[in-house]
């Protein structure tokens, strides 16, 4: 009997199982008695409506507004829908017994919400960046000698995670009161307790000067210098330090003033004897080592003097070094003259400069090419006249072959193996018979070999007149014996003519007699001091023909005859 009085009450308020239990709630919106349909249609058309009204959200005294729409937020009206229907279900009495209890504790949903997350980070930034008000560290300030602690202050900051869900939220329903955003306190993370200790630090570096000591020298910092120069420190962490600009051109001019350069051995020319002159050791200021002394020195009372920490610098040829090198006297030489217009006399004094000076270690090859570097006017080479093709041209480094021949014949004279060299296109009177050497960077080269067991230095001497290289080492004594063959023509001269209007009708002028095609050829047999025959070499020289240039006047006019009429 109990039983059928207990299904009978469930049945009484059972209702039916299509409908939302009443007492139900979503949002706010009493959505009890309705169909599911019903109460997702209700729901949605109200968040249509409410799509461009905004909610006003607060922090830190300030109001901003944004709409749903801004931000794509959206609701699951038919989620929090299901969720009602199923609180109110089940079967006959049961579902009654669910729905009278709704009764006395009624069911209050809200739907889940999604949002454009991109949108919703961005808003959050721009809210962040008006409200935010991050809190001061405490900081030390230098005010002339004086260090002084300024307190920090806490702050405000945006809770910019719990903001984004709060701001979802009150979008995706449809309350239209302002929402308050959640702002935390923002502490300092350095205070004036903890930069209490760097303080009185501080103070007691600007105190008195510090005095650097090398030797019985003495520089003096003083407190301002040391105040320019002193960094602060901004943690209780931080180590005392100079540095800056102060410091930077400080320690600049103390190197500049007590640093001294390590020089290395070079060689004097006294004729053709050669001395060493002797290298000299460096002093190098230690920096680092100097400064943490300043320091140790500012952190005492009495007793501030550093010492300057110098290292000595080792040149990079010793005295001992060069001595060993056996460049003792002249191995060879020779002199060519020059003359010509300025630009080329300034090339052959250019390039003359770039190859002097030049070791060259046993064994080794010089190379021209290599030594020079390609003529740029970077470099300072002017246009002057050159041979190109077989013709007289003018082009940047016109002169440069001056000094190749030179070289050459340098290294020929002391009987050096030379292992690249090229006569020039057209015979050049000026230049000994058969032993020109042109170049071209980077394809045409003049290289010739250090085959003695000592180096060679090359130096080069410009007069205005001439260009004198001399190879300085260890004499060898070699015995050099030269046989140049004629120079023999081969064909007859080419003959340019050109038609000068200036020139009267036969007139003719030569302007250059031009020369054949020749031939030679010098044969060079070097010998050891016991006569040892080191080196039997042939160099052959073939020169273009240079054609004879003419100028002839234009040819006469002719009158055209005059006939006469018939009478």
């Amino acid at each position: 009997m109990m039983f059928v009085v207990v299904a009978a009450v469930g049945y009484v308020f059972a209702g039916s199982s299509g409908t939302i239990p009443p007492g139900t709630t979503i949002d706010g919106v009493d959505v009890g008695g309705l169909s599911a349909a019903h109460a997702r249609d209700v729901l949605a058309g109200r968040a249509q409506s409410l799509q461009r009204v905004p909610v006003a959200f607060t922090a830190a005294g300030q109001t901003f507004r944004l709409t749903p729409y801004q931000l794509g937020v959206t609701a699951d009206w038919r989620g929090a829908v299901a969720a009602a229907v199923d609180r109110g279900s089940g079967f006959g009495f049961v579902r009654g017994y669910k729905r009278l209890l709704l009764r006395f504790r009624p069911l209050h949903l809200f739907p889940s919400a999604q949002a454009y997350d991109a949108a919703v980070a961005y808003e959050v930034g721009v809210l962040a960046g008006k409200v935010d008000r991050p809190a001061r560290d405490a900081a030390l300030a230098r005010h002339g000698l004086r260090i002084e602690l300024v307190h920090g202050q806490a702050g405000t900051v945006l809770d910019q995670s719990a903001a984004k869900r709060v701001i979802v939220r009150a979008l995706a329903g449809f309350g239209r009161t302002p929402v308050a955003l959640p702002v935390k306190l923002d502490r300092p993370k350095v205070t004036a307790r903890d930069l209490a200790p760097a303080q009185k630090l501080d103070e007691r570096v600007l105190s008195a000067p510090v005095t650097l000591k090398l030797g019985s020298k003495a520089w003096q910092i003083t407190r301002w210098q040391l105040a320019a120069m002193l960094l602060l420190q901004q943690t209780r962490h931080d180590p005392l330090t100079l540095g800056g600009p102060a410091a930077n051109r400080y320690f600049a001019h103390l190197v500049d003033v007590a640093h001294r350069a390590p020089r290395d051995a070079t060689f004097a020319l006294d004729g053709a004897h050669v001395t060493v002159v002797p290298a000299r050791t460096g002093i190098g200021i230690d920096v680092p080592r100097t400064v943490d002394g300043v320091l140790a020195a500012a952190r005492r009372v009495v007793e501030r003097t550093a010492p300057l920490v110098v290292s000595q610098l080792p040149p990079g040829r010793t005295t001992a070094d060069a001595k060993a090198m056996g460049i003792t006297g002249i191995v060879g030489s020779y002199e060519t003259f020059f003359g010509g217009i300025p630009n080329r006399i300034h090339n052959v004094e250019l390039v003359a400069h770039l190859v002097d000076d030049k070791l060259i270690a046993p064994g080794a090859t010089f190379s021209f090419n290599d030594t020079t570097g390609a003529r740029t006017a970077a470099k300072g080479f002017v246009a002057a006249p050159v041979i190109i093709n077989g013709e007289l041209q003018t082009a940047l480094g016109g002169g440069v072959c001056q000094v190749s021949t030179t070289v050459f014949n340098a290294a020929y004279e002391a009987g050096l193996p030379i292992t690249a060299r090229t006569n020039h296109a057209l015979y050049i009177s000026h230049y000994p018979l058969g032993r020109d050497a042109t170049v071209n960077y980077p394809d045409t080269d003049l290289r010739f070999v250090n085959d003695t067991k000592h180096w060679l230095l090359l130096r080069t001497f410009v007069s205005s007149s001439s260009l004198v290289v001399n190879l300085y080492g260890t004499p060898q004594g070699r015995r050099v014996v030269t046989t140049t063959a004629p120079l023999v023509a081969h064909g007859t001269i080419p003959v340019k003519k050109t038609v000068d209007p200036t020139l009267k009708p036969g007139e003719v002028v030569v302007d250059d007699p031009g020369m054949p095609a020749q031939t030679t050829s010098v044969h060079r047999l070097v010998y050891a001091p016991n006569g040892t025959l080191l080196y039997d070499n042939t160099w052959y020289s073939s020169y273009r023909a240079s054609p004879k240039l003419i100028r002839v006047g234009p040819k006469p006019k002719i009158s055209a005859p005059t006939t006469k009429s018939p009478q």
